[in-house]
């Protein structure tokens, strides 16, 4: 039995741990908490909770996630991806069903890294990624517009084509100076690193975009309503009551209902949680040149899914470019993220007040640019060139994620997921049927190598299979045998390159070894390897056939052909 796969970096990081890399941990960890700030504030919003529950989310993940997860320079916390799905859970079940299926999230991440399935998510395929990273980055800007542009609406409504008509229909009731705020922000982010290496202002270039526009932008707007008399710039204070209180630890309750009706949320937050951790950990190896614990990762996931919202967090994941810019700082152990989580929490606990004055645009001016990086769209592009199969999962996941939700675009990937590994699996197996005379060349299962081929008896069938004996390749061996169309004595079947056979296989192989058996036809096998032998005698096959009629190579088959034809003469 398999031991518990469960190593975190951080045991085997402390060895040989000193000085020097310590203070280049606890350097790229105030960066990356600098950095963290501002996308905490904005995810926390941009999900409909107040702007504290991001940070706390940050704090408590990003802690947990550095001490128990299975990269050294992992950084988590609340991702733009999220957005989505724990602003529907919440506009469904309330902060209470958020919190419950987050915890749900949490179990189910710490069971997949048990059941050591951390390897296998990674290979869901590319064109489900892309497709609904790329839905996701649209819908966070859809979401992001109103405030953008300081749209006054009642109500902005939760469907994506309903939304886009309201955008529309009130496209005359834009707030010039939020506007101006707005797209002024998604500027200074953008130009930000090119205007600090053009003035030269090098203790300033760790600065994120996102932070010098916040900054920038908050005193332009407190400067604007004190001398200008501009009041209509929605800040954070306009709409939430700043909390800078840690909260205590609190279990909600549960109900078996509750349980059942959030599965399905639960488990969406669980993969996407799972596909963006071990993504942005794998990218962080190429970085390093370190390799994570996938299954450590995902239960160091799982324990900050289930610590984060016990005080009042929301989802969490591993964040590629939080994690990226920890590495560039030179972090290189958990203990950055560690510090990363301590920075936030005083920044939280002494500085979350000045929180209320920051502009509403401003923020999503954030988000925006968050959600053209995450649009992939040269990625994206690029796949449209690829197979019309994965052009179309691509385009069905994309447009099932920004027109329904993120739930349904899982499922629907999950399932074609699956569907496509059926296909393309059942593709690599070949069966054929070989007529007259067996070509000898680079036969492996050959005894004899001083002829060119071997000449089929007749009242024999010869045939071929070239792959894993599985699901659908037992309908093609039936199909290739209904073309042959002939009634032979013998029927010779060559495994000699079949790696493996699986129970479908088995059954198929049965089915067909019984009825040729009905008609009076010999099966024998041949080239069956030690492996595939091994599964046949534990399922009695050598009662089925006889021991005889099981050969290790094709000359020894067609001697044994030759003896049954020959006694049925």
């Amino acid at each position: 039995m398999k031991t518990l796969d469960f190593k975190p970096k951080i045991v085997s990081a402390i060895k040989n741990y000193n000085r020097q890399t310590l203070m280049a941990d606890v350097m790229a960890g105030l960066i990356v908490g600098i950095v963290a700030l501002p996308l905490a504030i904005a995810f926390g919003i941009a999900s409909g909770v107040s702007p504290e529950k991001g940070i706390i989310t940050a704090i408590v993940a990003g802690l947990f996630i550095s001490l128990f997860g299975g990269s050294k320079v992992q950084i988590g916390g609340p991702t733009g991806a999220f957005i989505v799905i724990v602003y529907g859970i919440i506009e469904q079940y309330g902060i209470q069903g958020l919190t419950i299926a987050t915890l749900m999230a949490g179990v189910f991440l710490i069971v997949l890294g048990v059941l050591r399935l951390g390897t296998i998510i990674k290979y869901i395929p590319y064109p489900i990624v892309v497709g609904f990273t790329s839905g996701i980055a649209v819908t966070i800007f859809t979401t992001q517009v109103k405030d953008l542009l300081g749209m006054q609406m009642d109500q902005v409504p939760s469907d994506f084509v309903e939304k886009w008509g309201a955008y529309i229909y009130n496209i005359g009731n834009i707030d010039p100076w939020s506007a101006l705020v707005g797209i002024v922000s998604v500027a200074l982010i953008a130009v930000w690193p090119k205007l600090a290496r053009l003035f030269r202002l090098s203790p300033l270039k760790a600065l994120p975009g996102s932070l010098v526009a916040i900054i920038l932008m908050t005193v332009a707007v407190l400067l604007l309503k004190q001398y200008a008399g501009i009041t209509t710039i929605e800040t954070i204070g306009d709409r939430f009551s700043i909390n800078s209180t840690l909260p205590g630890a609190v279990v909600p309750e549960l109900s078996w209902e509750t349980i059942k009706g959030l599965v399905g949320p639960a488990v969406t937050i669980a993969v996407l949680g799972a596909i963006e951790s071990l993504l942005s950990a794998t990218v962080a190896d190429g970085v390093i040149g370190d390799h994570h614990n996938s299954n450590t990762e995902l239960i160091g996931q799982g324990i900050a899914n289930i610590a984060s919202p016990l005080f009042g967090g929301i989802p969490a994941t591993g964040a590629i470019a939080r994690t990226m810019t920890n590495i560039n700082n030179g972090g290189r152990t958990p203990v950055a993220g560690i510090v990363h989580a301590v920075v936030l929490l005083l920044i939280f606990l002494f500085l979350m007040p000045l929180a209320q004055y920051i502009p509403m645009a401003c923020l999503a001016g954030v988000l925006v640019v968050v959600s053209y990086g995450m649009s992939g769209w040269r990625s994206f592009l690029a796949m449209t060139r690829n197979p019309k199969s994965d052009v179309t999962v691509l385009l069905l996941t994309f447009f099932l994620t920004i027109i329904f939700d993120l739930t349904v675009a899982i499922e629907f990937g999950l399932i074609c997921a699956c569907l496509l590994f059926m296909r393309r699996m059942s593709e690599t197996t070949d069966v054929k049927a070989i007529y007259d005379e067996i070509d000898l060349n680079e036969d492996a299962d050959m005894e004899r190598g001083n002829l060119e081929h071997l000449t089929i008896p007749e009242d024999v069938e010869v045939y071929e299979i070239n792959g894993p004996y599985f699901f659908g390749a037992g309908n093609r061996f039936e199909d290739i045998m209904a073309r042959y169309g002939s009634h032979p004595k013998v029927r010779i079947i060559r495994m000699r390159k079949v790696p493996f056979i699986d129970s479908t296989g088995l059954h198929n192989l049965e089915n067909m070894c019984l009825m040729s058996q009905k008609e009076n036809i010999t099966v024998v096998l041949s080239g069956v390897n030690a492996k595939v032998d091994a599964v046949l005698r534990r399922n009695n096959f050598e009662q089925l056939l006889g021991t005889e009629n099981i050969c290790n190579h094709i000359d020894l088959a067609l001697a044994r052909a030759r003896e049954i034809v020959a006694s049925q003469s």
